[in-house]
């Protein structure tokens, strides 16, 4: 865990900028429903560490120790989605159940 957090401290990310929106739909929803500071501040992160990246440098010493890695921005708003998500599958099921007399797929 160290060497991670050391290599996110080196380009000035944090572990939630490494999840891909293209990628995973459940990011990307996450990503629209949070304030835009917070996003444009991932975006500059981002941007950052590739140009970083590209120049073969990494943040200067004491930058990087005021960084944080672990700070998660993401984790709160995936719990709140995955939350409504379950919700919503129960109301599902509840409506489902009153307005047919044919069980659902995989249950009894």
């Amino acid at each position: 865990m160290k060497t991670l957090s050391s290599r996110l401290r080196r380009y000035g990310l944090r572990y939630d900028d490494l999840y891909d929106p293209y990628y995973e739909v459940d990011i990307k929803v996450a990503l629209n429903r949070l304030p835009r500071e917070i996003v444009d501040a991932r975006h500059q992160r981002l941007k950052r560490a590739i140009d970083l990246s590209m120049k073969h440098e990494y943040l200067p010493e004491d930058l990087q120790a005021m960084q944080t890695p672990f700070r998660s921005y993401l984790q709160e708003m995936l719990a709140f989605l995955i939350h409504i998500l379950i919700l919503l599958l129960v109301a599902f099921r509840s409506y489902y159940y009153s307005h047919s007399n044919t069980p659902l797929l995989g249950t009894k």
